[in-house]
């Protein structure tokens, strides 16, 4: 039985939120997804079963932490450093990426306002097993490890909360790397723009959605190649097979759906 191979931020301890992983987590890769489009109604899966993280920022002040001004593409850190701080993105986004022995890079995961990322390094006292990059112009609240330990010390709920996240992300990778070895190109981007078109209509940014509904995909086809694991040209030659058959429109290099 053959196999895809897969690429390292798949495999990567915290790549449960790789968005192409969210994608089988949300159920918009399900057994039923024969047509690769999104059932009207959400069944009760996965999804449901695990909150985004975050700490109100008015703790992590209290806590001391402070806020980091990042332009586009400025580093946050770097792989193989040592984890001495919790973030958290106040604004903008953060990219977090692992790049392949011949150079290919990998998106382990986009983080958002609200969303907080690189905690196993921290918890575990192990190196940071990529790079953290802004995908935009960023804020990011960094707080100290030694205040944040204390942080949980004294708040069992959000103490609690990391747990059943950690937990919840060792238990979802055993099952979710079986399902996504198997899917072609296809299947992969329709279900990773079908993520990425949830997650607009819940966070209903300005310009990304249409009072048509109509999504115009935000991405390069690079990025989404980063994202699925897939080569570029790989992505491009399947998104046009896609438009021929009606699934999404190209609307000037622009992927809508």
């Amino acid at each position: 039985m053959h196999r895809t191979n897969l690429p390292s931020c798949i495999t990567e301890y915290n790549s449960i939120w790789n968005p192409f992983l969210l994608a089988f987590i949300q159920q918009v890769i399900s057994e039923s997804d024969k047509s690769h489009f999104l059932p009207r109604t959400r069944l009760v899966g996965l999804y449901h079963q695990i909150t985004a993280f975050m700490i109100d920022p008015q703790v992590l002040q209290r806590y001391g932490a402070r806020e980091l001004q990042l332009q586009k593409d400025e580093i946050l850190f770097r792989e193989g450093e040592e984890a001495l701080h919790y973030f958290q993105v106040h604004a903008g986004a953060v990219k977090m990426i692992t790049n392949s022995p011949d150079g290919q890079e990998f998106i382990q995961g986009i983080f958002k306002a609200n969303d907080s990322f690189g905690e196993p390094p921290l918890l575990c006292s192990f190196p940071y097993p990529s790079f953290a990059i802004a995908l935009e112009p960023a804020v990011v609240f960094k707080l100290s490890k030694e205040k944040f330990l204390t942080l949980l010390r004294e708040n069992f709920e959000i103490h609690l909360q990391f747990d059943r996240i950690l937990c919840q992300r060792l238990r979802y990778k055993s099952m979710v790397l079986s399902e996504i070895s198997f899917y072609d190109p296809e299947h992969r981007i329709m279900s990773l723009l079908n993520y990425l078109k949830e997650e607009a209509h819940r966070h209903k940014p300005d310009g990304m959605i249409r009072e048509n509904h109509v999504y115009e995909v935000p991405f390069t086809r690079q990025q989404l190649a980063d994202m699925s694991g897939l080569r570029v040209e790989t992505v491009i030659r399947t998104v046009k097979k896609m438009e021929t058959d009606g699934k999404v429109k190209l609307v000037g290099r622009k992927i809508t759906l």
